[in-house]
């Protein structure tokens, strides 16, 4: 934040002293709050719900969805603002443009993971990827395997990886966490055989240089990149989600966790027992943003509609039939 500059500054300005201290780094929220703190200024005002609805009328060019967001990032500080002040304006809920039904996430069967590994390894190098069908197939299979956040997979550097503990090592990512996570034994092979043929190629290992390595920069691979290239070989998969549209990146995290899950019903484990560990495993701050990736999609209600048959199907009596209608 700049020097307050409206009454709301000073509260703005504590508010995202304290979700910086929860561990949260609230760029895009800093950045909407710069935004009505300068509106604000400009108007000589204060927040109220006159100069809440101006605000919002200021943003009508943006998608419905992104005023929501925006609005709403406005409602957690009115909120937090009336811990202090009881009378303080907080916008109303239901005056909010409505909530987007979620696109389902893309579940990958392994034989979708398959073909997709197939199209990485055919893949022609380039000028500024020599080994572009080598990375695609990494990255893809880190994915895949460990859950990794597409930001975090094209973070890593080389010496991010223990080949003795068999374990990635995972920076600062969302919500200021690191932690180590154990790779399967095929992912394992997959970075030694990536390191090689690095070394085959002339191409650095050196601990501090990038794992999915890029000439051109040089440096890693972009986020936006990586994503690219990925769309593209779903798309040559002929792989497609709900409305025609294509998979995600994201999908492949998505899919990690459900997999996840689908394991330990079959298994027959306690699977609430086991979802701090997913969460660990994952980054996630707790359980609840673990069951945000886990929240029912079809392959695990069924899982658990046929775990509960085998466990108390005998204890459910059948209801008599109504006036003889079976």
């Amino acid at each position: 934040m700049t020097a307050p500059s409206s009454p709301l500054a000073p509260v703005i300005a504590c508010y995202l002293t304290l979700k910086q201290a929860l561990g949260r780094r609230y760029d895009a929220e800093r950045r909407v709050l710069a935004h009505l703190d300068q509106f604000l200024s400009d108007h000589g005002a204060d927040l109220t719900p006159d100069m809440f609805a101006r605000w919002c009328v200021a943003q009508h060019h943006l998608a419905s969805g992104v005023r929501r967001a925006r609005m709403r990032v406005v409602r957690n500080l009115c909120l937090y603002r009336r811990r202090r002040e009881p009378t303080c304006f907080v916008p109303d809920l239901r005056l909010f443009p409505p909530v987007h039904q979620a696109h389902p996430p893309y579940l990958f069967s392994e034989a979708d993971i398959r073909q997709l590994l197939a199209l990485a390894a055919a893949l022609p190098p380039t000028l500024g990827s020599p080994l572009r069908a080598e990375t695609y197939h990494l990255a893809l299979v880190l994915l895949y395997t460990t859950g990794l956040r597409r930001g975090e997979v094209i973070r890593l550097t080389v010496g991010d990886y223990d080949a003795q503990q068999g374990v990635l090592r995972i920076g600062a990512s969302k919500f200021h966490k690191s932690r180590l996570v154990p790779v399967a034994p095929d992912a394992a092979q997959a970075v030694l055989g990536y390191l090689q043929a690095r070394r085959c190629h002339g191409i650095s290992v050196a601990p501090e240089t990038p794992l999915l390595w890029h000439r051109t920069r040089p440096g890693p691979y972009s986020g936006g990149g990586l994503a690219q290239g990925l769309r593209q070989l779903m798309r040559r998969a002929g792989l497609h989600a709900d409305r025609g549209r294509g998979p995600r990146c994201h999908d492949l995290r998505h899919t990690f966790a459900v997999h996840a899950l689908l394991r330990w019903y079959r298994d027959g484990a306690d699977v609430q027992s086991k979802l701090p560990l997913l969460a660990a495993y994952m980054g996630h701050v707790s359980i609840v943003s673990t069951e945000y990736y886990l929240h029912f999609v079809e392959p695990v209600a069924t899982a658990a509609s046929d775990r509960f048959a085998r466990e108390y199907g005998t204890l459910i009596t059948p209801l008599p039939p109504v006036g003889g209608v079976r």
